[in-house]
Order: C-alpha cells, then structure tokens, then sequence
C-alpha cells in the first residue's frame, strides 16, 4: 500500500508526481513561505556575473545601445526558458534529472546532461569563495598588501603608487622628498643585480599571481633576505612556467597551497551547514545572504559617485555606441548574458522551483526576479565604473587601461581602486563581504540542487533525514577532494578550463535547445500551457508558447553555429596549456552532451513503446485537449486518458500537498 493510498487519495493521476510511490518513501518538503522562495531565487541568479560580467559586455558593446539586444535576448529566450523551468519544477515536485523521466523518458538524458555541468560548477566555483576569503583575511590589515611592492613575494619589476587623492600632501609641488636619501640596503643585496625582463608588473598583479600562487614559505618566512634573492630571480619569461606549473614538462601541478586549502575546506563547511537540512536551512540563511549584498552594493555605490572622475567611468559605461549593434558578436553575447545570469540549463532553478506549492504564482514571481536582476546588473555597473572612474582619473591614464572583468576585476582592478582611497581597509572588507556573500548563496544552492537531484533518484532512503545528511556530506568531501587541484601552483588553469569548457556556454545553448524542443513540440506546449493555468489559474502571455516553439531554439542555434566558426584558444596569463590542456577540455565538453544520444539509446531498448509517454502520474487537467495547436490547427491530438477526480485534490494543492496515483 502505497502512502498516498493509506491517505484515502484517489487514483487516475489527478496530481503531479511526488517521488513518494513506493512504500517507505519520504514526501517532498516545501519552502517554508513566500518570501523564503523569491529569497531563494534572487540569491541563485544575483551573483557575480552582475557584477564582472555584465558592465564589461555593456561598455564592450556600445554602452546603452547593449541594452537593445540584452532586453530583446530577455523577452525572446531569458524570460521563456525561465518560466519555463521554474514552472516545470513547481508542476512535478521533481529535481533535475526525474522531471525530464516523468515529463518525456527518452530525453532524461537532457537533465543528467545539466547535472553534469552542474557538478563542475560545484568543483570550481567555490575557488572564487576561497580568493574571496583569502582577500578579506588581508583587508583587515592596516597596509593592504596589494598597494605596496615591500612583500617578501615581491619581485623587483614590481610598481606601486601612491594616491593622489589618499595622500595629497605628497603630490604639492613644495613636497618634501628628502626623507628618500635616508634610505640603506641590507648587506646581502649589496653583490646582487638580478637580469630582469623590462616588463612591469604592478602590486596588485603581483599579490594575485605570487602570492595566491606561492610555494612553500616556510623558509621565505625565516630567512628573509634568501626569499628576497630567489623572487628577484623570477624573470617574467618563465614566471608562468613555475607559478602555473601544469601541463609542463613533467605534467605536474604542484604543490597545494596551505592557505588556500584551508579557506577551501572552511568553505564547504559553511557549505554544508547552510544546507545540511535542506531547504529548512537554505530558506533561512537566504534572509541574509541575499539581501546583504544589496546593501554593502548601495554603499560602495554612494561612495564611488562621490569621487573625483565617478562622472566620466559612468559616462563611458553608458555612452551609446550604436554601430556596435552591427556586429553579430554583441547580439551573441548578449543571449549568453542572459542564460548565464538566470543559471538556466542547470536544473537549480527546475529544483527550487520544485519546493513551491503547486498554486504559487510562478509566472508572476519570473516577471518579478527578471525586472530585479536587469536593474541590478544595470546598478552595478554605475557602482563599478564610477569606481573605475576614480581610478583612471587618479592614475591620469585612459578608462580603457583599467577595465577589466571576471576575476581581474574584482581581484586586481577593484582593490587597487579601493586602496588609493582614504580608510582603504574598510572598504575593502565591504567589498570582499560582498563578492563572499554572491558566491555563497550561489554556491550552496547549487549544491542543494544537485543534492536534490540525487536524493530524487533515491527517494526512498535519501528523502530520510539522516540519508539526506549523509548525502549533503558525501557531496560536500567529494566537491572538496576535487577542488584541491585548483588552488595547486597551476590551480588557475584548472580552474579556467572547467570554467571555459565545462560550464561552457556552447553546452549551455545545446541543453536551452533541448529543452524548449521537448516541451513545446514532444509533451506539448498547449498541455504545458494548460498544467501553468491549472497551477495558477490563468494562461500566460501566448509569446511564450512561440518562444518555446520557434524562437528561443533560432536564437539559441545561429549563436552556437556562430560560437563554432570562432575559435578562442585558451590562454592564461600569456601560458597555453599545449596539448594536455586540449584533451582535457574537448573531455569537459563532450562528456555532459554524450548524455543525450546515450540515455535516449537506453531508453530506446528499454521501453521503446514509452519513449515519450509522460508518466500517468502527473496532473492532467484537461486530457482531452489536443497538445499542441498552431493558429488553431491541431498538430498533435492528445494521447492521455482522461485523469478522475481532479476536484478532489483542490484543497489539497491549495495547501500546498500535492498528491499522485
């Protein structure tokens, strides 16, 4: 006997698929309320992205003209796929793999695929969490290492400056000076003149590649003056050959970095206890990390528009450059922009929105966290470049000199920014407590929602309390296992490979494809439609259903067929992997999308008669409907015997429980 039968609820697949059909099973939990679910959301698609990522594409591509193509991606793909997966997520109480097996068995393929992704995102992301740790460790220090060349990891092509407008008494014109003359070397630099490169590397690029990047200390620590001798030895034609040291000769990464692997194994134990009890805890830690970055944001934006040159960093961040929407290349990275920044084509959204009660307004909460995450992305960048913009006009070069973006920015550009002003500390820890904030609660719930995932495969032991735990803890190790070869000597180049090619862009646009292809034209777009008015009582605007069907997918292929004919091969910091780097990038690539063909090859031997059948356990409310229609002309007729008792489970829903056969 089943538990929804001990229950007294009726058979004919009146409700959406809960996991819970075998005796023994755990039924789903819900968010607690509202708030906690919207909460929820905004920390998954708030992240970074709106912070390095799209004020760079905006001043890239034409500043307010950007907006054109950005708002047109939305309306046209972010928006549909959006809805989309939350709305699939709410309607089977199902994570990212079981939804694709319940909505269309032979694509479960598309939601292992997302999974896959998902996992490397797991491995690498939280590296930006222990960079982030790393730097608000140093930010309470009253001389920010970043600011000054007098580091024992300094080289001697290091360059620093002082502030004009945090210390302007040096730059008067009767400036006294002489105090330099007063200045003596130790003795064992006195036979030493070292051969260096003429190139210049300034303070901050140096604590970001040095000093992140550092081996052993131990010695540098007690013997100053040998770590000061073999630093200035460290030319910059093979310093990427010793600091990024994978993929040489000896196909070695290096030695872990004690520093970095403790804040990495901090993390994951912040990680685990913020979800530990799934989204009982998750939905209460979201009260503050999701809100307290806007906060620290508001801040930092007031006090960068009060600075000298603020005006002119926003000016070129907006200043319209139509000519720039010539170029295909702006209308494509204006559609990546919007895929990356909603984490489409993970499942995270498929599986928060799975924790929603059946009759939650889920069309009117995406309109919603669409509208906040555009205008937050747009007031980040104000924030940003009016920072930006001090910079430039403090240093006297050009605003192209010190854009930047991705890891650059906020690791490099942004603290040199922050330590030429006055009281310097304390904005960098409200600038680190704000990137540790973004990353975290996109971390964790990345990590719950592959957890989800898993624990839906198994409802039967791991919807158990304890089963969950242990999970959630098996997750967490293994991630963290993983994730030590990135803070390795060559950890950077891990790190950009699994950024670069498994989280790649490319993949992302092939699951979207996917994605829009079997609901709107396998399961059906009207019956889809049908279940959203079910849910929340009225059918959403009809572009969406020719979204699914035409649009979304043309967007999503003439930008993958333009990714192909572009190569970009990766480099960094002027070090190519070479042909080990190659081989392990087509594997990320590959390895999620061969999900595809080969679960839908399984399927095929398995059950060849239901390889589209969607499971009779999912609520159909109108069954005799045709399921998808095109200018009032039936394309495909429905294939669903009608469901009994659909009134009896009203009240049910509306409280939340929905029920299965």
């Amino acid at each position: 006997m089943t538990e929804e039968t001990a229950r007294g609820d009726p058979a004919g697949g009146s409700g959406p698929y809960t996991g819970a059909t075998e005796e023994g099973d755990q039924p789903r939990g819900k968010w607690a309320n509202k708030r906690e679910s919207l909460l929820a959301m905004t920390g998954l698609i708030i992240g970074l992205g709106n912070f390095w990522r799209f004020p760079y594409l905006c001043y890239r591509n034409g500043g307010v003209a950007f907006f054109i193509p950005y708002f047109l991606c939305l309306l046209f793909c972010g928006i549909p796929v959006l809805f989309l997966e939350m709305a699939l997520g709410q309607y089977t109480s199902e994570g990212g793999v079981t939804v694709w097996k319940k909505i269309c068995p032979m694509f479960q393929g598309v939601g292992i695929a997302s999974q896959v992704i998902l996992a490397y995102l797991n491995i690498y992301y939280i590296v930006i969490l222990v960079w982030a740790l790393i730097y608000l460790y140093y930010s309470f220090k009253s001389t920010l290492p970043w600011s000054t060349c007098d580091n024992w990891w300094n080289t001697d092509v290091c360059q620093s400056r002082a502030s004009s407008y945090a210390n302007p008494n040096l730059f008067q014109p009767d400036s006294n000076w002489s105090f330099l003359h007063n200045v003596t070397l130790l003795d064992y630099f006195d036979e030493f003149s070292p051969e260096v490169d003429n190139e210049q590397r300034t303070s901050e690029m140096e604590f970001w590649i040095l000093r992140k990047a550092e081996k052993e200390r131990s010695d540098a620590a007690t013997d100053m003056g040998r770590a000061r001798q073999s630093l200035m030895t460290f030319s910059t034609s093979d310093s990427m050959e010793r600091v990024w040291g994978w993929f040489s000769n000896d196909m070695t990464l290096g030695p872990v970095n004690r520093d970095l692997a403790v804040c990495l194994l901090l993390a994951w134990i912040v990680c685990y206890f913020c979800i530990f009890r799934g989204i009982k805890s998750a939905g209460k830690v979201v009260y503050v990390t999701a809100t307290v970055p806007y906060l620290l944001l508001f801040i930092l934006f007031i006090r960068g528009v009060t600075l000298p040159g603020a005006g002119d960093g926003m000016k070129h961040f907006l200043y319209p450059e139509l000519f720039r929407l010539a170029g295909l290349h702006t209308w494509c990275d204006a559609l990546s922009e919007v895929l990356s920044s909603y984490s489409v084509c993970l499942g995270v959204v498929t599986a928060l929105g799975s924790y929603n009660k059946y009759n939650n307004n889920c069309y009117r909460d995406c309109l919603v966290l669409c509208c906040l995450n555009t205008g937050t992305s747009i007031f980040a960048g104000l924030a940003v470049f009016s920072v930006l913009g001090f910079m430039a006009h403090d240093m006297g070069v050009p605003l192209h000199d010190v854009v930047s973006a991705g890891p650059g920015l906020v690791f490099q550009a942004f603290p040199k920014a922050l330590s030429m002003l006055p009281g310097a500390s304390f904005w960098c820890v409200l600038f680190f407590l704000m990137i540790l904030f973004l990353a975290l609660d996109a971390q964790f719930l990345c990590v719950e929602s592959l957890v989800t995932a898993i624990a839906d495969l198994f409802p039967r032991h791991l919807r158990k309390p304890r089963g969950r735990s242990i999970l959630v803890l098996v997750v967490c190790v293994v991630c963290f296992l993983l994730g030590l070869p990135h803070i390795t000597q060559g950890g950077i180049i891990v790190f950009h490979l699994l950024d670069h090619f498994g989280a790649s862009g490319n993949s992302m646009l092939f699951i979207v494809c996917f994605e829009t292809t079997v609901i709107a034209w396998v399961y059906g777009a009207d019956r889809f439609y049908d279940n959203i008015e079910d849910m929340i009582g009225y059918k959403p605007f009809p572009v969406l259903k020719y979204c699914w069907l035409f649009i979304t997918p043309l967007l999503c292929w003439v930008n993958l067929s333009y990714n192909m004919t572009i190569r970009f091969p990766l480099i960094v910091y002027d070090f190519y992997p070479g042909i080990g780097g190659t081989i392990v990038s087509a594997l990320l690539l590959v390895t999620p999308l061969m999900c595809i063909p080969v679960f839908l090859f399984i399927t095929l031997c398995k059950t060849p008669e239901n390889m589209t059948t969607s499971s009779k356990d999912l609520r159909q409310a109108r069954p005799h409907n045709p399921i998808l229609t095109l200018c009032k002309c039936v394309i495909f007729k429905a294939n669903a015997k009608p469901n009994r008792h659909v009134e009896e489970n009203d009240e049910k829903m509306m409280m939340g429980e929905p029920s299965t056969a």
